[in-house]
This record gives structure tokens, sequence and C-alpha cells, in this order.
């Protein structure tokens, strides 16, 4: 047999051995674009939800956890409860043993004895009222005769509570500064200059100056509401509305003092004169007034006071009274609600412009 036989037959048996090949379909040597953006969104859209499986995942298993925590935190406190209850009865227990017994020591008449509902609360024989009546008067009052899960003694202390008399709370104002003062009408607010010396005169003062700067930061609340929405959210608008609420806050402490007629003279007579200027329109006396008020007139301490054994010329005009004080030097809330009265003079003179126009301040 010669070479060319001998390959014959080996290829012929390869051929035999491998299977025949069942093609699935034509290949495709390209692809078309539609098809590759099909393809790109198809992988796109796996992913998310393969991102959106596994945070759903993360969720639920945080949720758990959140879960087991508030059950733990819950039972914690539970049992801080229980133990504080137990601890308070067992406090309850000995002190009224101690009592009795320095009651008995002394002579004195034992206390009536005390009688406790299902959850160990002390009822007082003598505070305690029947059930049926209890159950009767609180139908009376148009309350639930019985609560869900609620004892004895706990319908007990809802009828005392129902029935308590509450003292009578004074009626606030809804101004921007709510106060119990009782503001008078625009024609009343007109300020004297001088400070009556009577309790009665007093008080109508205070209603006055309350009223006054009542009036001044709603009108200035209002102008700045009234500006367009460009003006509001520039920069110097939300200043200008940041200075409205600080100086409303500020003010609440001079409000309180009006309230309580605690104005000592040294104040209360410049707040007078600078109220009286503002209402006139004389907005430079006004300011004028509120610089004796804030730096006042007194010597201030500025550098050395004594040297050797002489004192320097003048010395005693430091420790004069406080006539001439500066008032913005005593404390924080003070000056404060200064600086407040003075941004109200600046609102008023563009509100209530003045005549002469020399009385507007710089």
């Amino acid at each position: 047999m010669d070479f060319a036989s001998l390959m014959s037959a080996e290829i012929s048996k390869s051929k035999r051995k491998s299977p025949p090949s069942t093609p699935t379909g034509p290949t495709k040597k390209y692809l078309k674009k539609a098809e590759i953006e099909t393809q790109r969104q198809q992988a796109y859209l796996d992913e998310q939800a393969a991102i959106q499986c596994e945070r759903e995942a993360k969720l639920a298993k945080k949720r758990k956890l959140d879960e087991e925590e508030s059950l733990r935190n819950a039972e914690r406190d539970e049992k801080r409860r229980r133990l504080a209850e137990e601890s308070r009865v067992r406090r309850e227990v000995e002190e009224a043993k101690k009592e009795k017994a320095r009651r008995k020591r002394l002579g004195l008449p034992e206390l009536p004895d005390k009688k406790e509902d299902g959850e160990g609360t002390p009822v007082l024989e003598e505070e305690d009222i029947p059930e049926d009546e209890l159950l009767q008067n609180l139908r009376t009052l148009s309350e639930p005769a019985v609560l869900f899960g609620e004892t004895h003694a706990q319908r007990l202390h809802r009828y005392r509570k129902l029935t308590a008399i509450v003292p009578a709370q004074p009626t606030q104002t809804t101004g921007p500064i709510p106060t119990t003062l009782a503001l008078v009408p625009e024609a009343e607010m007109k300020v004297a200059l001088t400070v009556p010396k009577d309790a009665e005169g007093r008080a109508f003062l205070f209603r006055q100056l309350a009223s006054y700067f009542t009036m001044i930061l709603t009108e200035w609340s209002f102008a700045l509401s009234q500006r367009p929405t460009s003006v509001k959210e520039s920069h110097q608008g939300k200043m200008a509305y940041n200075a409205m609420t600080q100086s409303r806050e500020n003010m609440v402490p001079l409000f309180r003092k009006f309230e309580q007629g605690d104005l000592e003279d040294g104040i209360l007579e410049p707040v007078v004169e600078i109220v009286h200027a503002a209402q006139e329109k004389r907005y430079v006396d006004a300011n004028d007034g509120y610089l004796r008020l804030s730096i006042g007139k007194a010597a201030w301490p500025i550098g050395v006071t004594m040297v050797g054994i002489h004192e320097r010329s003048a010395r005693e005009k430091l420790h004069e009274s406080d006539k001439g004080a500066a008032h913005i030097m005593s404390d924080e809330g003070t000056r404060k609600w200064l600086q407040s009265i003075k941004r109200c003079l600046s609102f008023a003179q563009t509100r209530w412009t003045p005549e002469d126009m020399m009385q507007l301040m710089g």
C-alpha cells in the first residue's frame, strides 16, 4: 500500500469520527448600529436592576436592624421604668415608716392609712371617691367614664385634674412681640415729655411705649413683605429682613420690663424723650436722646486714673451717679434693645417722613 492510500484511509477515518455540524443559523459578520444600541440598553437595564436589588436588600437589612434596636430600646426603657417604680415604692414605704415612728415618738396622731390600687399607686382614704360616684362625676363633666387600661387611682387623678381650679392666665396680644399689656390705639400713643410719678400714670405710659414700638415693628414687617421677590432674595434684602427679626427678638426684654413696670427712671426718662421726639418727627433730636442714653455724658475711664499719691484732675466724675452713665455698657441685653430702638428710629423716618428735611438722621 502506498503513501497516498494510507493518507486517504486516515482522512476518511477522522471524518467518520467527527459528528456532523448542525448549523444553528447564519453567523452575522456585521451588526447594525440599532442592534448594538439595543444590546447596550439591555446591559444597562440589567445593571440597574442588579443595583436596585442590592439597594433593596441593604434597606431591608437596615430596617431589620432598626426594628431590633428599637425593640431593645423599648425593653431597656421598660426595665428602667419598672426599676424606678419599684425604687419609688420602696422609698415611700421607708419614708412612711420613718414618719410613723417619728409621730409615735412625739405623741402625734397617726396619719390615715393609704391604700393602693392594682398598680401600686397609693391613694389617701380621705381623698378617695367611691367608684360609682366617680364615674357619675366624670359623665357629668362630659368626659369618658373609663379609659382603656385605666385604674381607679388614675381615674381619680384624672377627675382631680379636671376639677382643679386653674388660675386665669393673662391674655397676650398677637403682635410682633406678644405682651400682656393692653395696647392703646394710635390716637392715644402720644407720650408726654415728663414721666408721671403715680403708679397708674406709669402703667399707662408703659402701655403707650409698648403700643408705639409694636406699631413700628408691624409697619416694618409689612413694608418688607411688600418688596419684590428679586429684592427679597438679594443679599441686601436678606440683611434688611434679618435686621428686622433681630430687632424684634432683642426688644422682648424691654417689653417684659414694660409689663413688670421694672424700668428705672435713669433709662425710662431718655426712652420717653426719644419716643416723644420721634412721634413729632424730630428724628435728629430723637437720635441725640439715643446717644445720651447709650453712651451718656459721664467721663469715660480712658487711660491711667491714679498715678503716684495724687489723684488726677476731675477723677471724681468717674464715680458719679448713673444720671449720665453709658447704659449701653451695662449688660448685653440692654445693649441689644438700645440698638433695636435705633433701628426702629431709622425705619420710622422713612415711614413717617418729616416735613423739615433737616430732621432726618444721617
